[in-house]
């Protein structure tokens, strides 16, 4: 795979489109915040919204009507709608992590699920399931859970052991077993309610579970950590993993943006219960700002930084190598973890003021610690980076899916 000059820079002519678009839409999720939590699901016009902006389709390829933007640029796009509301940026990552199978589909096959405006795929990692061959295809039994974004899906994915026709598992040469992912329209499955959680309530990350499907050989893809695709473009280099962490570490690096930003306005003005002065002329505050916000700088500045040195070089090489994949996931992991801290930092030195729905702290706090949660702020990829770091063997993945 190849990529001249001139598509780079055509590619980079679309960012502040993007990113302009994406802050457009904050004054309407201001607006929708308390019923995005109360619904659990994104509301109608937050979906067309994003939709008629074209922020669904920010990896698909251009030959599907996408953007295809550059890794660097779509996570400031993923951060600018964190920096309003969480559980859209969650929705907004995961569906556009989905898109990245486009790619690796048929042409045909793709544009039928990507092609329209509302072409949006929802799905969960691997859960208790399995897929056994069959002429022309797979049947399909199984359930998956933290289907972010399902709500609004128009088509599920399931990432699922591929059996023979014989009932035992497929292998890949290594020993292990192959996965594909297979995809089929939403009205095929069965939908439990199941998040009732403490923060990105807004998600919908619900179960789904399909019961003797059938799914034809073209609408799946094998999973693989060097994907094979079909589309030409530099983008289809990276993985879907790479995207989805990059992509969830910009939504925790707009939480910490917004709640910073938040505290620093409160300080001007509060004066805590027993002071004289205001929050922001007490040294300790003074210094918890500085810091976070080196903290936070600092943490961008690595994984926006990462990103668009790995895009130049693999302009040049047209791989993604193992010190890439490397970088990658440690710059991702940090963002999310220092975002954390730049989060605890400004809720904590909020007060009680911080505790009170009607105050900017309390749901992004709540957000922040449901996104550290999730796969890719698990503390296990430092030990994982640190492995191949040192020579060793990774016990650990760096994928996902």
């Amino acid at each position: 795979m190849s990529s001249t000059s001139g598509e780079m820079r055509s590619a980079e002519a679309l960012a502040p489109d993007y990113i302009e678009r994406a802050r457009e839409l904050g004054p309407e999720l201001d607006a929708a915040a308390e019923e995005i939590e109360l619904r659990r699901e994104l509301p109608g016009p937050i979906v067309e919204g994003l939709v008629e902006r074209g922020l669904f389709r920010l990896l698909l390829p251009r030959a599907l009507g996408g953007a295809e933007l550059p890794p660097a640029v779509y996570v400031q796009v993923i951060e600018e709608v964190a920096k309003h509301d969480a559980s859209t940026a969650w929705c907004l990552g995961q569906a556009t992590g989905c898109t990245m199978t486009s790619a690796l589909l048929e042409p045909e096959v793709a544009c039928e699920i990507f092609g329209g405006k509302r072409g949006i795929v929802a799905w969960g990692p691997p859960g208790p399931a399995e897929a056994r061959t069959v002429p022309g295809g797979y049947r399909l039994s199984g359930t998956w859970s933290f289907a972010s974004g399902s709500h609004h899906a128009s088509w599920l994915g399931a990432h699922v052991a591929i059996l023979s026709e014989e009932g035992t598992p497929r292998l890949r040469p290594d020993g292990g077993p192959v996965i594909r992912t297979l995809l089929f329209p939403k009205v095929s499955a069965e939908f439990t309610d199941i998040w009732h959680v403490i923060g990105l309530k807004g998600t919908g990350s619900d179960s789904y579970t399909v019961t003797d499907l059938f799914v034809p050989e073209e609408y799946t893809v094998l999973r693989e950590a060097e994907p094979k695709p079909r589309q030409r473009g530099l983008l289809y280099a990276f993985s879907s993993s790479n995207m989805y962490s990059s992509g969830f570490a910009g939504v925790a690096l707009g939480i910490a943006r917004s709640t910073l930003d938040a505290f620093v306005e409160l300080a001007r003005d509060k004066i805590p219960r027993g002071a004289k002065r205001t929050l922001r002329d007490n040294n300790v505050v003074q210094a918890q700002v500085a810091q976070s916000e080196a903290r936070l700088r600092a943490a961008r500045a690595f994984l926006l930084g990462s990103l668009e040195q790995i895009w130049r070089e693999i302009a040049q090489s047209g791989r993604l190598s193992l010190d890439h994949n490397t970088t990658i996931r440690l710059a991702s992991t940090w963002a999310i973890h220092q975002a954390r801290d730049v989060v605890d930092t400004a809720y904590h030195a909020a007060g009680a003021t911080a505790i009170f729905e009607s105050n900017p702290f309390e749901r992004r706090f709540r957000d922040i610690h449901t996104v550290i949660q999730q796969y890719q702020g698990r503390q296990a990829h430092f030990e994982t980076v640190g492995q191949v770091l040192l020579g060793l063997q990774a016990e650990g993945t760096m994928f996902t899916f």
